[in-house]
């Protein structure tokens, strides 16, 4: 247990909390209180040099709420595999998903231990939601993990969300992670990505920058690199867009976006 108010009360055995993780640091960024010191001050460093940061970490949750809505609704899935799912917070996706369909089963999977921890005391009484801990990138390991199998059946149509975690793999191992998922889903199915975009702002590259030399991972992709790992999937419209003009609530002006609302991009593709 720690002495400052800001820290979790609890720790779990044997979990470093002297390194930011991914996970951690964007529960920062969104204002939440799983997270410590480590975690709290790449945010706040982030924060420093990229403007509308906040904002964009934000913006990445209303994208993921405003997807899932579209997939659970319009679209009728019924089943979702979110990958590199972060910490709980709000409206998450089974949040969203069953109130639009009740039945609706979602695994989440998190390299990071404590996105189990907690996921497991907030679900533990929804039969239909469940949380792994595994690596995005062995996707041989997820795709047959007894978590993933037990709930999710791979010859109907799911949804698989990288929200968030496309920038996290590296160029050289990007392509062959993402088909993997691709090629694991029934026609029908859809792909739902998100990924700090490079459209030319140095803001972009900054924060690959500052992610890659604090956690490891991170890549600034082009929009037509997002749209290459749709592969031969039907992007339903608007496409790959900034984050904010991905089917916003209300009107949105391209030409007048905020700094923060230009980090990321976001799409959603169907398997034919």
């Amino acid at each position: 247990m720690t002495d400052d108010p800001r820290e979790p009360q609890s720790t779990p055995s044997g979990l470093d909390v002297s390194k930011p993780t991914i996970a951690r640091a964007y529960d920062a960024l969104l204002g939440g209180k799983d997270n410590y010191t480590a975690d709290r001050e790449l945010a706040n460093y982030a924060i420093e040099h990229i403007p509308g940061l906040q904002e964009s970490a934000h913006e990445n949750r209303k994208v993921l709420v405003r997807g899932v809505r579209h997939l659970a609704g319009e679209a009728g899935i019924d089943q979702f595999l979110d990958l590199g799912s972060g910490l709980p917070t709000v409206q998450n996706t089974h949040q969203v998903a069953q109130e639009i369909n009740p039945a609706a089963r979602v695994v989440y999977i998190d390299i990071d231990p404590l996105v189990h921890v907690h996921g497991q005391a907030i679900l533990a009484d929804n039969p239909n939601t469940r949380v792994g801990t595994g690596d995005v990138r062995d996707f041989r390991g997820i795709l047959t993990d007894s978590d993933v199998t037990g709930l999710i059946d791979f010859d109907r149509p799911v949804a698989v969300m990288l929200v968030g975690m496309l920038h996290y793999l590296s160029p050289d191992i990007a392509d062959e992670v993402v088909s993997a998922y691709r090629d694991a889903l029934a026609p029908g199915s859809y792909l739902f990505l998100t990924s700090l975009a490079d459209t030319g702002l140095p803001a972009q590259q900054e924060l690959a920058r500052i992610t890659r030399e604090n956690l490891e991972e991170g890549w600034a992709r082009t929009p037509s690199e997002i749209e290459h790992h749709f592969g031969d999937f039907e992007l339903i419209d608007p496409g790959v867009v900034y984050t904010a003009l991905w089917r916003p609530e209300g009107p949105k002006d391209p030409d007048t976006l905020a700094p923060g609302e230009q980090l990321g991009m976001a799409g959603i593709a169907r398997k034919r």
